[in-house]
């Protein structure tokens, strides 16, 4: 069977296909397992190992810092126990949590069981889900500053809220940031980023959700069914 070439649908059907044979998988592997980094590799690598045996995949370079890189998918792969769905994702410029992160995330979100009898654990995924780029910015970040602009802010009053916000930026970017914010209003992110060295991103928001969202696709949703 020859390879079709990966499309965003081709991706949100594989992680549907592949989050339903997990599920009923008895996993020797990661029995005991409890760092939740080695379950995430563990579930990242099968999963490129899933696409591959169906897609043409460009499987990307950690340096180049997203999973799958190429310009028509330019996405990465997260995955994350239920019990506190966050991870970390690098840091390139404060706008990131106005304006979203600049790729698309596809949000694997799993409960781990551990049957004692035959050393085998189960991955239940609970929630996955496909965050368009536009979507993947701070939730109250861009709320706040979608109603300020709706009130008649002024320039002065959106470096006041960047500031207050603590948004990781010297005073002449935060001005320009604030130009760009009024030319340009941001769209309604829905991620919850923390500042660190790295981004925190927390899910709790995405997989709680229960409307329809543009710019969202909840592709298994366990938490609200």
């Amino acid at each position: 069977m020859s390879k079709k070439k990966l499309t965003i649908e081709g991706l949100i059907n594989s992680a549907d296909s592949f989050c339903q044979q997990e599920t009923k998988c008895e996993n020797k592997e990661l029995f005991g397992v409890t760092d939740g980094k080695a379950v995430g590799t563990y579930i990242e690598h099968k999963f490129k190992e899933f696409l591959n045996e169906n897609y043409i995949v460009d499987n990307g370079n950690s340096a180049r810092g997203i999973d799958l890189p190429e310009a028509e998918i330019n996405t990465d792969i997260k995955v994350t126990s239920i019990k506190q769905p966050q991870s970390s994702s690098p840091f390139k410029d404060a706008k990131q949590k106005i304006y979203g992160l600049g790729y698309n995330l596809l949000v694997f979100v799993y409960e781990k069981t551990d049957n004692q009898e035959n050393e085998t654990t189960v991955l239940d995924f609970k929630s996955c889900s496909f965050i368009n780029k536009e979507r993947t910015a701070d939730y109250t970040t861009t709320f706040r500053l979608i109603e300020m602009i709706g009130d008649g802010a002024i320039e002065e009053d959106i470096i006041a809220y960047l500031n207050d916000k603590n948004i990781p930026a010297d005073d002449i970017t935060l001005t320009q940031i604030a130009k760009q914010i009024l030319q340009n209003a941001p769209r309604l992110g829905y991620l919850t980023i923390s500042n660190a060295l790295q981004w925190r991103l927390q899910y709790g928001r995405v997989v709680a959700l229960s409307e329809k969202v543009d710019g969202i696709t909840k592709i298994i949703d366990k938490v609200n069914h």
